[in-house]
């Protein structure tokens, strides 16, 4: 089969290749999955560099998240016949960015019926991390105010979707014209274009100078920093990510005088500490997916040839929503 593989660590475009390389054999737990669709992920440009919290031995596939079928189960396997349509999690070294990878059984999900591969395929990443962080971090509350930062982005839209579906009133903000666009029409209430306009500013002209309640924040950097000037007595800033390269050090004494929590979100802890939640929560988004209220922004359907420079717009923040492969 074909697949990607990174023999040394860099940047996408320079470290990966395209190999003829076995299929994958499923261990016992595990699933071989044809690739109908694969997700690109920030998380997969820091595989390529090396710098992922998880560093799997080389060579290997990247590619974290998918929609696949079914081809074959490992040993001990229940519940999955070849032929199912699935989202979720590979098992590195045999990432999505193939024509076949592996998932673990125990973490698969149905792909939700409504979507096809290209939106399920990010589903599942996308719409877990913003609902464990907006409600189970944050307990997001209808009527408070939510500010999203990169929010034309993969994580990001999805926070745009989750909020309003929570009844929260939403600010987002993005670079640009054509990103803001995109914000507002993923239904945000007020839309920052951070080129050009201080979302300081504006969120506290809007909330009337109360704040946000909630800040989530993919960005990190002077995102974080700047958002501690506008969060609202007990807000919560949740730490998403880094996708600027730049990790705070945040003012601890600043977060005691004006009463805010700082909330950081892992959320692949929960896949290994509490599987139950995360399945609880794939039956409410696949929910809310058939009712039309949340829906992947799929910006760019590539390519399985279109895996580095993709890599490469992505780490470089220049991709809108979510961009996925389909080999």
């Amino acid at each position: 089969m074909k697949a990607w593989h990174v023999s040394r660590y860099g940047e996408p475009q320079d470290v990966l290749e395209l190999a003829e390389v076995a299929r994958p054999v499923p261990g016992p737990g595990q699933l071989l999955v044809r690739v109908l669709a694969a997700a690109a992920n920030f998380p997969d440009a820091l595989l390529c560099r090396g710098t992922y919290q998880v560093r799997p031995p080389l060579p290997f596939c990247p590619g974290v998240e998918l929609c696949g079928e079914v081809a074959k189960t490992g040993a001990d396997v229940g519940g999955f016949s070849p032929g199912d349509r699935v989202i979720g999690a590979t098992v590195l070294p045999h990432g999505a960015f193939a024509e076949y990878a592996v998932m673990d059984a125990a973490t698969a999900m149905p792909a939700p019926a409504g979507l096809d591969d290209a939106e399920a395929a990010p589903f599942h990443v996308t719409y877990q991390t913003g609902w464990f962080g907006l409600h189970r971090r944050a307990r997001l509350a209808a009527g408070e105010t939510l500010l999203v930062h990169a929010a034309a982005g993969g994580v990001g839209s999805g926070a745009v979707q989750l909020g309003k579906a929570a009844g929260a009133r939403v600010i987002g903000v993005a670079g640009g014209p054509r990103k803001a666009s995109v914000v507002r029409e993923l239904g945000a209430d007020v839309v920052v274009d951070r080129h050009s306009e201080d979302f300081v500013a504006v969120v506290k002209d809007v909330t009337g100078g109360r704040g946000a309640d909630v800040v989530y924040d993919p960005v990190g950097g002077e995102a974080f920093l700047r958002s501690t000037r506008c969060i609202a007595f007990e807000g919560r800033i949740l730490v998403v990510g880094f996708a600027s390269g730049d990790i705070p050090a945040a003012a601890l004494n600043h977060a005691l005088v004006k009463n805010y929590s700082i909330l950081g979100l892992h959320w692949g802890l929960y896949r290994q500490r509490d599987p139950s939640a995360v399945r609880d929560c794939h039956a409410e988004l696949s929910r809310l997916a058939a009712a039309g209220v949340i829906r992947p922004l799929i910006s760019e359907r590539l390519t399985l040839d279109d895996v580095p420079d993709g890599l490469r717009r992505l780490a470089a923040g220049a991709t809108t929503g979510r961009i996925v492969f389909l080999p």
